[in-house]
This record gives structure tokens, sequence and C-alpha cells, in this order.
């Protein structure tokens, strides 16, 4: 295949804000390199889109080096598009055939309204992290934090949960638009540490009431908010916030009745 003869068809979903119904339109992509990535491919019908005096595609991206979550499309039918573990900007176009048709459309979730065509607010999951995704406790100066022991096999499992980059992947996998993985990997990151110990039982509390309260839905337990996340984040991170979760149920029971019984 020649370095730039790529020919596209695309089917791109354009939204004037949320309170506009909005529709799929038709773009050709032309010239496309298979070594472009997916952002790159839109600059491109951008640029021409631009040239003709039309308004160009609305997207979100930033960094475009899969470290940020900005890069939020859902490309065929899959959050992030048809490869697993990476973001929108990481996918390269080699991966489509030409003369392929590509469809494009924003996250589908009723707490992450469109803002304009591709862009959607996410700032849900802002709130939810300010509910209580947080050490406020005093742990010391830098040198002190440094000399409390982790045992490996837990510091490891707390950056693989601080990984998230929050994208949104997972809602917009899943059928209930559930923010589970997400609110469970940032709870479970602090929840691990030592420093996180105070907190925890309250942290799980606070963090799923806001996520109720932004309207996600219930977790399916498909694992597609996994099979889609580019970062891997795994279920189990669902399974320790429910335990706690359930754990500060238990013990606000047991100071409830330690009260009443004058114990």
């Amino acid at each position: 295949m020649d370095n730039a003869n790529m020919k596209l068809t695309l089917k791109v979903w354009r939204q004037k804000n949320a309170q506009t119904p909005g529709k799929f339109e038709t773009y050709k992509a032309e010239a496309i390199s298979p070594d472009m990535s997916f952002l790159e491919m839109l600059d491109v019908v951008n640029e021409s889109l631009t040239v003709a005096g039309q308004e160009p595609i609305h997207f979100d991206h930033d960094c475009r080096e899969g470290i940020c979550g900005m890069c939020s499309l859902y490309i065929n039918g899959r959050p992030h598009g048809p490869k697993r573990a990476i973001t929108t900007c990481q996918l390269h176009m080699r991966s489509f055939e030409d003369g392929q048709t590509i469809t494009i459309e924003p996250w589908r979730a009723a707490p992450f309204p469109v803002l304009k065509d591709l862009a959607v607010d996410r700032s849900a999951f802002d709130r939810i992290q300010q509910a209580g995704g947080y050490i406020s406790v005093n742990t010391g100066g830098v040198p002190d934090a440094n000399e409390i022991a982790i045992p490996k096999v837990i510091a490891d499992e707390a950056f693989n949960s601080a990984t998230c980059i929050g994208c949104g992947a997972c809602v917009a996998a899943c059928k209930n638009a559930s923010a589970m993985l997400f609110v469970s990997a940032k709870i479970t990151q602090l929840g691990l540490l030592p420093q996180g110990q105070p907190e925890r039982y309250r942290r799980a509390q606070t963090m799923v009431a806001q996520m109720d309260e932004e309207g996600f839905g219930n977790c399916t337990n498909t694992g597609a908010c996994e099979a889609e996340c580019p970062k891997e984040i795994t279920l189990t991170n669902i399974a320790t916030m429910n335990n706690d979760y359930f754990s500060a149920k238990l013990f606000r029971q047991e100071e409830v009745h330690e009260v009443q019984h004058g114990e």
C-alpha cells in the first residue's frame, strides 16, 4: 500500500449541544496515511472542511500520548476503536482497511451530556472524585511517608488501580452506563495504602453516593468495562469497592448499637 493512498468514508455524529437533536453526517477522508493516528486523520478532515468553509468536527484531545483520557470517541461500536488497551490517540489508521466506512460517535450516557459533536461533559467524574477521592489526614513530611513499609504486592495493586485515566470508556461500554469501574479504581488505589486507611470506608460511601446522584447505572457484571478499558483496570476493583461500601454500613450499625446500649 502506498504511504498515503487510503480513502475512507466517515459517518460522524454532529450535534450543536445537549438540547439540540443530532444526526450523522457523511464525509470523505482521502490521502490518509496508514501511519497517521486516528486524531491526525480527523485533523486532515477538519482542514478540508475549513478550506471548504464548513464547520470542523469538534472532538476532545490534549496530550495525544494515551495519558490524559481526553480522546473519548466511540468508533465502529467500540470505545476507543477496535484495538484493546489503547486510547483513540494511540489508534493508527493501519487498523482499518482502504475504502472502509467508519462510524464515529460520542460517549452515550446521560451523565455525559454532549457539548458539541463528539465532545461530552465528563465533569461528573470530577464531582465523584471531589466527594472522597483524596487523603486529607496528616501523613507527616515526605521522609516520614517514605519510611512507611508497604508490601510490594499491595503497592503494585494500588499502582495498577491508579493507572485509570478517567476517560469514561467503561461507562460508554456498559449498557447501563455504569461508572463502577472508574469509581472503584479511585477508591482502591487509596484504600490499599496505609495513608488511605483512616478515611477508607467513608470514602467508599461518599463516592458511591455521588456516583448514584450523577445518574450512572448499576453494574451489569458482563465485564464490558474491563474489556474496553485502555488501561486494563480489572473487575477486582469493583469487588474491593463493594467490600468497603458494605463494611462501612456494618461499622456504622455497630457504632449505633454501641451508642444505644452505652457500650
